[in-house]
């Protein structure tokens, strides 16, 4: 059995109460010492310290880096500027998802690509398999660098106290590079995103500074009352958000057009990206499937892969993602679905076990700010 990769906060997982998981090859606390519900009420409601340092960073360099990126990216990424993110996919040819993620230009002809940690492998092959010039350099530098997210509503408070950064000319998928902490921590890249739902920051800093980062951090933050989550409140919160999470709601089976994520497809950008006509088709003419919100009208809750069934009790899908919602305090679900049944309001039956429960689709996000 292969060693489990851990971050470099673990040292301080013990101190928290951090209960910690195989997540994907990596030795990550799905909660501390508060539990789930609790971290994810303090998220919504203070703010919420997390590690996500299993998370991929792959850099693309070159004089071609924009050319090769538009070709691999769904996304138009000519909208980008140095200090501006932008979300997009990688797909197949037949429009499966190989990836969902964020491109961060750091500078003309240098961008960073923040992957999910289960496909950074994967992806970095796909990149690499699709360089045509030799204008392009590829780098994965993942082990170099850590990933803490702090997320809630006093998340700009928290953070400001650490940094003379002004935080506020930070806005939505900006970031700022060289920020020092503390006139000690620096050379970190800051951003204005997050998975929450939330506003907050996410901050990339060398693996050498993370765990001074991590302290510095949780000691500023008691006074806002931010506590450390977990991946089970991350997950939680991204699902009330209506985020999507890959291999559930994206994959190489489900295209973005099917996850109702056409914002971040652009057909008709200047470049012919990978999966480009499956994709177009797709915004064109409909997809036979599209993924769903669900609320339980029986008492129950539906997990992954949970089929779901008409009336007559035919199979025409199947959940992707379900719990109790801590924030709204009813069961909800993600689901893909057979196009005719996808209406708002149309009923729908889950099969749990031996018993069949009543489901009704409502709108998405089940969470806004």
């Amino acid at each position: 059995m292969s060693q489990l990769k851990r971050t470099p906060i673990f040292p301080a997982y013990e101190q928290w109460g951090a209960k910690t998981i195989d997540f994907g090859g990596w030795d990550l606390p799905v909660n501390f010492s508060a539990g789930l519900i609790k971290e994810h009420n303090t998220v919504r409601n203070n703010a919420g310290l997390f590690d996500v340092s299993h998370m991929g960073e792959i850099f693309v360099n070159g004089l071609d880096s924009l050319s090769f990126l538009q070709k691999v990216m769904t996304n138009d990424l000519k909208k980008l500027e140095p200090n501006k993110a932008l979300y997009t996919f990688m797909c197949q040819e037949d429009g499966g998802t190989i990836d969902d993620l964020l491109v961060y230009m750091l500078d003309e002809h240098s961008y960073m690509l923040v992957v999910n940690a289960a496909n950074t492998d994967k992806d970095l092959a796909w990149l690499e398999e699709n360089v045509e010039s030799e204008e392009v350099s590829i780098q994965n530098k993942s082990d170099d660098y850590a990933l803490l997210a702090v997320q809630g509503p006093k998340a700009t408070n928290i953070v400001q106290s650490i940094t003379e950064e002004n935080l506020g000319d930070i806005k939505s998928f900006r970031f700022k590079q060289d920020v020092t902490f503390n006139n000690v921590l620096n050379k970190a890249i800051i951003s204005r995103t997050g998975y929450t739902g939330e506003d907050g920051f996410e901050i990339y800093i060398h693996t050498n500074s993370a765990l001074s980062l991590w302290q510095l951090l949780m000691k500023t933050g008691e006074e806002e009352g931010m506590i450390p989550a977990g991946l089970g409140a991350r997950d939680s919160l991204r699902f009330e958000a209506g985020l999507p999470l890959y291999g559930q709601e994206l994959s190489v089976d489900i295209s973005p057009i099917e996850a109702g994520l056409s914002f971040a497809v652009k057909p008709n950008k200047e470049v012919d990206f990978v999966g480009k006509e499956v994709l177009t088709k797709q915004m064109k003419e409909g997809t036979n499937r599209k993924l769903i919100g669900l609320e339980l009208k029986d008492k129950g809750i539906a997990r992954t892969d949970h089929e779901v069934l008409n009336e007559a009790g035919e199979k025409i899908g199947y959940v992707t993602t379900g719990t109790k919602s801590p924030t709204l305090n009813k069961a909800i679900a993600f689901a893909l679905l057979e196009t005719p049944y996808t209406e708002e309001g149309q009923s729908v039956y889950i099969q749990v076990r031996k018993r069949q429960l009543e489901a009704v689709v409502i709108q998405t996000p089940f969470y806004k700010r």
